[in-house]
């Protein structure tokens, strides 16, 4: 199972426009940081892994989007318990959860081309400003995708990094995930040019 990757399906999250989705996606993503409780955004959390039953997806699939980024989460909650205390731990990781589970699950339900083409669509009126809306809305829709895939590669560097003893060491885990994260960003930048998007 890839996490984030469309699944068909009939429910009512996968009948809905690609734009309300998108924009609830980024209300989400807002609502999330502005608020400062953590139990708070364990609701929200719930809340999405909710629509996943809802949307017709089984534990197996819910697990295929939360396992690749257990080890990420589990960094970002040691330094925030370093550096604050156990509850800004907790806010922290319950709000990136709930923005990538709620992204993965937006992918889910939505075609790529349903995406670009709202995203197009929105940022028209834009476009006597200078405003590309093609590349916009490929960057955006990227985006989308990049968020699950660089939490599958975490778990990649987690297994390995755990194979050579190193699985404790923070920036044995962050410093080979951001050059592949990176390195990735090169690779569709030099495959868009390649192909002469415009």
């Amino acid at each position: 199972m890839i996490a984030g990757l469309y699944i068909d399906g009939n429910s009512v999250l996968h009948r809905a426009q690609a734009g309300p989705k998108i924009f609830a996606m980024v209300a989400l993503g807002t609502g999330v940081f502005m608020v400062p409780d953590w139990p708070v955004v364990s609701l929200v959390l719930a809340s999405v892994i909710a629509l996943y039953r809802l949307s017709g997806f089984g534990w197996r699939v819910i697990i295929a989007q939360i396992r690749p980024m257990v080890w990420l989460l589990a960094i970002f909650f040691a330094v925030q318990l370093w550096l604050n205390d156990w509850q800004a731990g907790l806010l922290v990781i319950t709000r990136i959860a709930a923005i990538v589970m709620f992204a993965s699950l937006i992918t889910l339900t939505t075609k790529t081309s349903d995406m670009l083409a709202s995203l197009e669509r929105a940022l028209r009126p834009l476009k006597p400003l200078g405003v590309n809306p093609e590349k916009v809305s490929l960057a955006i829709s990227m985006v989308l995708r990049f968020i699950p895939v660089i939490a599958t590669v975490a778990s990649e560097i987690r297994d390995a990094q755990r194979a050579r003893g190193l699985d404790r060491f923070i920036l044995a885990m962050i410093v080979p995930l951001i050059i592949r994260t990176l390195k990735m960003a090169d690779d569709v930048a030099d495959a868009i040019e390649a192909r002469s998007f415009d």
